[in-house]
């Protein structure tokens, strides 16, 4: 059989564009590619999908054949653990075959019959796309609340279904972001978003009203705080509104019995002070930064919310874990559950509220990772939380805190796979000044490290999360692994690996650090022989994709693949568009260019601004259309500037998803077909045939 002709990559057409900025004049070619308007634009994109799709031809039976090992490790008839809330059991299960879960629940005891309250299968019949982003009973259980992101914008439509007799409420609201319920089981509150795609509006909405009549009752005027969250309290007697900018957050109150008062604040605002509210009691627990850049607990009375005292004081070189952007502590009738993290790992400490004493869970391995399951029983004693490590699949504990003792809820099930063949380690790349940065690995036991095996290397180091790189199972890296693959996650600074230190070191005028602690992390691979250049291949998604971007135009010897997922490159451009939704609020992480010092600091590391004659790796780049958080154009005018400019002949492909979003694909199987392309074109171009 004759070799495959592919037809040449598209070549974008230039369009020259002047923008000036602090008198300084920058061309830019492909300015034009942001105006969707345009029908070139469509017509580009299409032309580079359908490039990509016949450069990854002759893949696609390694691609079958990956896509069949992903889903034979993942067990495709599961079910969480049921949550108790008063009387009955709920919990979600997925079925052999089908994309999405299927929420559920028993009255009384487990062993009860099982009513279907939602079969996403069923609702999202005709969307390519369909996402459950909330879904919630209500506090009689006769209703039920959903959320659903029908396109990838993360513009939620909000549902009320009848659950006594299974009929789906005329009430739709779209462009929602979260919502919750008051206690008088009619009352729903719901935070909307604006025209630049923040939720910047919470109103009130009684069921079986028409919506345009709904009750403002929060207004949110300044775009620095694009992130606003809805929820009630796990006493129930109380319903929050979190406002929120990169630094700065700001929380107002009702009692959940009386949703027809006006909300309360629990403090004003003070830039850079963030704070999150528990309730307990007659008072309000306040895990803050104020003063403490770990943070630290304070205490209030919920009659003065605003007078706060001290009850878990701030430690240096302990942070309380943090989820972006809530920190991870839990409170039940006599016990506070803390989430802590030193050195880049996680433990779970738990204080007596009577008596303040404390101790902390024993696990069973040293490298892991831990995160809390909500549930919803304040009267409890009992605690869950899941744990894995990078060789064990997660598990489901619940925790007595009074007893201390440790309950195995569920063992995730992989299919074919053996802990006992993998080991993982913890080691320590030393950064251009010097500093010490982690990374975690896993491969099979019996590697030897002759520089010979092929290498995957992953990095996020935004935000102070740490959530990303974490040392977890991944399912999705066994086909790697079994490859020979050393899998390693990079804890660079600019995320919250070694607490609030770690991020202030990798952001605003110090993000520079996130890029050279990556490659400090590549070469340190190298140097010990766990492999090299020529094998190395480097992956992140959305900030993780600025990173790939930069350590692009930095290093790009170091590097044989480079996978850039929705990727902030275009970073200057970006920051002066004030129309694009994150962007004021974003001002905090990055910088805002209308100030000279941060637009020169932009210009060393701004990935689409540092592309210059040279040779490239091979990269795979993507978007999303629908994409609101990192506009589609980004990485298509990276792509088509790296085409332009690249002088050698590794492959540059660009997939831009036309009915998705940030987050990819919402389905499970199709989630899975993405990694299966992916790894499709790792392993050709690492010339590793199956």
């Amino acid at each position: 059989m004759p070799p495959q002709t592919i037809a040449p990559p598209p070549i974008a057409r230039k369009v020259p564009k002047k923008l000036v900025i602090h008198g300084e004049a920058r061309i830019d070619d492909y300015f034009w590619i942001r105006d969707r308007s345009n029908p070139g634009v469509i017509e580009y994109i299409e032309a580079e999908n359908r490039y990509t799709n016949d450069v990854m031809k002759p893949t696609e039976q390694l691609q079958k054949d990956l896509f069949k090992e992903l889903v034979g490790r993942m067990k495709q008839t599961d079910m969480t653990v049921p949550d108790k809330i008063d009387n009955f059991y709920y919990y979600s299960r997925t079925e052999d075959g089908k994309q999405y879960p299927i929420y559920c629940r028993k009255k009384d005891s487990l062993e009860a019959k099982e009513e279907i309250i939602l079969d996403v299968n069923k609702v999202s019949e005709g969307n390519t796309f369909f996402y459950v982003e909330q879904c919630r009973a209500s506090p009689n259980h006769k209703m039920l609340l959903y959320l659903a992101d029908m396109n990838g914008s993360e513009r939620n439509t909000l549902f009320i279904k009848d659950l006594m007799t299974g009929v789906l409420m005329e009430d739709r609201i779209r462009d929602v972001h979260s919502a919750e319920w008051a206690n008088d089981n009619k009352t729903v509150f719901y935070s909307k978003m604006d025209v630049d795609n923040r939720p910047s509006k919470v109103f009130r909405h009684i069921i079986g009203t028409d919506p345009s009549k709904d009750v403002e009752v929060y207004h949110e005027k300044d775009p620095a705080y694009y992130y606003m969250r809805l929820w009630k309290s796990k006493t129930k007697e109380y319903l929050f509104v979190h406002v929120e900018s990169a630094t700065t957050s700001e929380v107002h109150f009702l009692k959940a019995d009386h949703p027809s008062v006006p909300f309360r604040m629990v403090r004003p605002r003070k830039h850079g002070v963030v704070y999150g509210v528990i309730h307990h009691s007659d008072s309000f627990y306040i895990v803050t930064n104020d003063d403490a850049k770990n943070f630290k607990i304070m205490r209030a009375p919920v009659s003065d919310p605003g007078d706060w005292k001290m009850a878990v004081p701030h430690r240096e070189n302990v942070c309380i874990a943090i989820s972006n952007p809530y920190p991870w502590v839990d409170i039940n009738r006599d016990f506070m559950v803390l989430f802590e993290r030193e050195n880049a790992m996680n433990r779970i400490r738990i204080i007596n509220l009577k008596d303040q004493s404390s101790h902390f869970i024993e696990l069973p391995e040293k490298l892991y990772h831990i995160a809390p399951v909500e549930t919803y029983d304040f009267e409890s004693d009992v605690i869950r939380f899941q744990f894995s490590s990078m060789v064990t699949p997660p598990r489901v504990y619940d925790y007595d805190m009074r007893k201390r003792t440790l309950e195995l809820k569920k063992q995730e099930e992989v299919p074919g796979y053996d802990p006992s063949l993998y080991s993982s380690e913890r080691i320590y790349a030393r950064a251009k000044d010097g500093v010490l940065v982690p990374l975690s690995l896993v491969f099979r036991k019996g590697l030897e490290r002759t520089g010979k095996n092929p290498g995957y290397l992953y990095g996020y180091g935004a935000y102070g999360d740490f959530e990303g790189p974490a040392p977890e199972f991944e399912t999705k890296l066994l086909p790697l692994l079994d490859r020979g693959f050393v899998c390693a996650k990079a804890h660079i600074r600019g995320g919250g690996d070694l607490c609030k230190r770690w991020h202030e070191e990798g952001r605003m005028l110090k993000k520079i650090n996130s890029f050279t602690d990556f490659i400090a992390c590549a070469e340190h691979l190298i140097k010990e022989g766990y492999t090299s250049s020529d094998r190395l291949v480097v992956r992140g998604r959305s900030a993780g994709g600025l990173l790939m971007g930069a350590v692009t135009t930095m290093r790009p010897e170091l590097f044989k693949v480079v996978v850039a997922e929705v990727p902030f490159v275009d970073v200057i451009n970006t920051m002066l568009d004030s129309s694009i939704p994150l962007t004021i609020g974003e001002f905090e992480e990055w910088g805002n260019p209308e100030d000279k010092e941060y637009y020169e600091y932009f210009k060393l590391y701004s990935p689409y601004d540092n592309v210059r004659k040279r040779d490239y790796p091979n990269l795979l780049v993507t978007g999303a259309l629908n994409d609101s958080r990192v506009q589609y154009w980004e990485p298509a005018k990276w792509v088509a500037k790296l085409r332009a400019m690249k002088t050698d002949d590794n492959i540059i492909l660009l997939r831009t998803n036309i009915v998705e979003g940030h987050s990819g694909a919402s389905g499970r199987y199709d989630y899975l077909k993405w990694f299966a392309f992916m790894y499709g074109f790792v392993l050709d171009r690492l010339g590793i045939k199956n």
